[in-house]
């Protein structure tokens, strides 16, 4: 009887070390930071670039940002989050504005942030696992709605058709949204698309409080380029 106990004993302690280690691996373990300053790739013109005037995306003017639904401790509630961390290339042609491009925009994963700090280390540690995949990236593939001529400070509705890599998994995503053209040196604009976590097998992990989270993620994009 005593070896039972004693043995039982022991798998209690096992199973409850294996327990803390998961909850530190998923929800303290620290969120990693950048190995870097975020960087444009450079965006390949060929033998017109000199028909464009190339821009370059301002990290701290511009922002990425996600939003989706969960139950938190019986509450209904949104959560948002989002990063600075963004960066990329726009070659504009401003007397063929149909034939500008937009290269690969990079995200640093590791610097999403919500509002919740055990949040962000599922995010980083578990969700997005961005030890192994610091970056998330959109390329872009097709514009459509540019018009035949620019007009200064006048919003311009688009469509951005391109893939969305998060992981190593890629999806085809579309974003919606708008652009202004302030001159010849800067362009603003916004465009917003809705993806599904499990195209891209975003799991979410058993935590206590939290139940129902959405399977639909809004994401935003917000930037100045210059």
């Amino acid at each position: 009887m005593k070896d039972k106990t004693l043995l039982g004993g022991i798998i209690v302690m096992v199973v409850g070390a294996v327990l803390i280690g998961v909850v530190w691996a998923l929800f303290l373990q620290p969120s990693r930071t950048p190995t870097e300053p975020i960087a444009a790739i450079p965006l390949e013109l060929g033998e017109d670039a000199d028909q464009f005037t190339l821009l370059e995306i301002v990290p701290d003017a511009s922002e990425v940002t996600f939003e989706l639904d969960e139950v938190l401790r019986g509450l209904p509630t949104t959560v948002m989050g989002g990063g600075q961390q963004i960066a990329g290339q726009i070659a504009v042609d401003f007397e063929n504005p149909s034939d500008s491009q937009i290269g690969t925009i990079s995200i640093n994963a590791r610097t999403l942030a919500t509002d919740n700090e055990f949040r962000d280390n599922a995010i980083h540690n578990f969700i997005l696992d961005t030890e192994t995949y610091e970056y998330i990236t959109f390329s872009p593939m097709q514009i459509s709605g540019l018009p035949d001529t620019f007009l200064a400070n006048e919003a311009i509705p688009v469509e951005i058709a391109g893939e969305l890599t998060v992981r190593d998994i890629t999806q085809p995503v579309v974003f919606s949204g708008e652009v202004t053209a302030d001159g010849r040196t800067q362009l603003t604009g916004s465009a917003t698309a809705q993806i599904s976590r499990a195209d891209f097998n975003l799991q979410i992990p058993n935590a206590p409080g939290v139940a129902n989270v959405s399977n639909e993620v809004l994401l935003t994009i917000q930037f100045v380029a210059q």
